[in-house]
């Protein structure tokens, strides 16, 4: 069943190292290095049942397919090659007909309306050569309005149960969408789909704003504006868009906050005098704490998963490096030596890797390290990449690319953690600073 499958998606893998397993449960893999064939798979129109659920039918099997082939682990046969047809849920698969094809998993799916715009969506996920249904099938029930996102979740229970790993899809990123000429640009909040979709803003464009950054729970965002004159914190109620500055002390700036994993302390760099350094506030009493109190410019900081430790950049060394110290402050550790300068770096989701920009000979590049520094690896180069964000599951990193010139632009950009499968993100102005969500309730 599962195994199966979940052993040949493995072979597809240069290098995938199976972590402990129990023998009563499915292989979990650790995709590790750059697949060599993608794992072909087929997914008919979902059924219809009635008119009104036509349209949501074809729409929602799109978009399971695009979820899964962006991630380059799969492959979708397309529909002009299938041999069955799949007219109903409840009958039988004619698996010879997906053999014959090659079609190495299959997925099926039934949707209904009604007039009211309750959308039910049901699937199943098949091992074809096995001949056997992978786990059970589900249910899923939502409105019309959110039928992209019942889509997400289709394709995030298939990515699951073919690769052991956590899903992605289900998520949102927020970013600051840019418009105008280079030398008058207008910056404003949007949110979208971590696919591009589904667009929203936030703010307007009568102020400059930076480094939007989730909450751990997606309900909240932190970013910088200088609407005041000065590079002020913010937070913002993505439902409500209700917001309210953090702090406002006089002669100091305030920039690149972050959340720590609690929700309720952000950590954040401040200058003063001339001179920066982390501190970390309270978000609900407003007092806050100095981590740091180097002759340097410390700032970039981002928590550990376990928020005991926080990672940040720092010139104290000359040069900006990449620092790590316990949460509370203290001793930090430096963790990059390589040649060049390193910044904004970000813990993963996993927790076994920090995501970095790091520039060198006259190029930008993403890369990522261990914890310990060591396993230095550069994913992207090119004239300018920094600003990386992970997915919810550690695997996707998203960035900002930005062309040379006086017209240049930025887009932003993801790639897996292997350095395979550079997509841009498609938006409909230029984009920078992306921040990732975790994964929607």
């Amino acid at each position: 069943m599962m195994r199966y499958l979940l052993c040949l998606l493995a072979a597809l893998i240069a290098t995938a190292a199976p972590a402990a397993a129990q023998s009563d449960g499915p292989l979990r893999i650790e995709i590790t290095e750059g697949v060599i064939e993608p794992l072909p798979y087929a997914v008919p129109a979902f059924v219809a049942d009635g008119a009104t659920a036509e349209q949501y039918a074809i729409q929602i099997s799109r978009v399971i397919a695009s979820d899964l082939n962006g991630t380059g682990l799969f492959r979708e046969i397309p529909t002009e090659a299938h041999i069955s047809r799949i007219t109903s849920f409840t009958s039988p698969v004619q698996f010879s007909d997906w053999k014959a094809i090659n079609a190495q998993a299959l997925i099926t799916g039934a949707v209904s309306a009604d007039s009211s715009g309750r959308l039910v969506v049901r699937f199943r996920l098949y091992d074809v050569f096995a001949g056997q249904e992978l786990g059970q099938g589900l249910q899923l029930v939502g409105t019309t309005e959110g039928w992209r996102r019942i889509a997400h979740k289709v394709a995030d229970q298939v990515y699951s149960r073919l690769t052991g790993e956590d899903p992605y899809f289900d998520s949102r990123v927020v970013y600051v969408a840019e418009t105008g000429p280079k030398d008058a640009r207008q910056k404003r909040l949007a949110i979208m789909d971590y696919d591009g979709a589904n667009i929203t803003y936030l703010t307007d464009s009568n102020a400059l704003v930076l480094a939007p950054r989730f909450s751990p729970q997606g309900d909240r965002v932190l970013y910088t504006s200088y609407e005041t004159g000065f590079p002020r914190i913010y937070v913002l109620d993505v439902a409500s868009v209700g917001r309210r500055m953090l702090e406002s002390q006089d002669g100091t700036m305030s920039f690149a906050p972050r959340f720590a994993p609690d929700g309720r302390t952000v950590v954040y760099s401040l200058t003063r005098g001339g001179n920066s350094d982390l501190y970390a506030m309270d978000i609900g009493t407003g007092s806050s704490t100095r981590l740091t109190s180097a002759p340097s410019i410390e700032t970039a900081p981002s928590f550990s998963p376990d928020g005991s430790r926080i990672v940040f950049e720092s010139d104290r060394s000359g040069t900006s490096q990449l620092y790590i110290m316990p949460a509370r402050g203290g001793e930090a550790q430096r963790i990059s030596f390589g040649q060049g300068r390193y910044g904004t770096p970000v813990w993963s989701p996993r927790g076994d890797l920090i995501a970095f920009t790091k520039q060198s000979k006259g190029r930008f590049h993403i890369g990522v390290m261990r914890v310990d520094g060591s396993e230095e690896r550069l994913l992207t180069a090119s004239f300018l990449d920094e600003g990386p964000t992970w997915s919810p599951n550690g695997r996707v990193i998203m960035f900002t690319r930005a062309t040379q010139g006086a017209q240049g632009s930025s887009s932003l950009y993801s790639v897996d953690i292997t350095g395979r499968n550079l997509r841009q993100v498609p938006t409909p102005t230029g984009a920078s600073d992306p921040a990732w969500s975790p994964l929607q309730d």
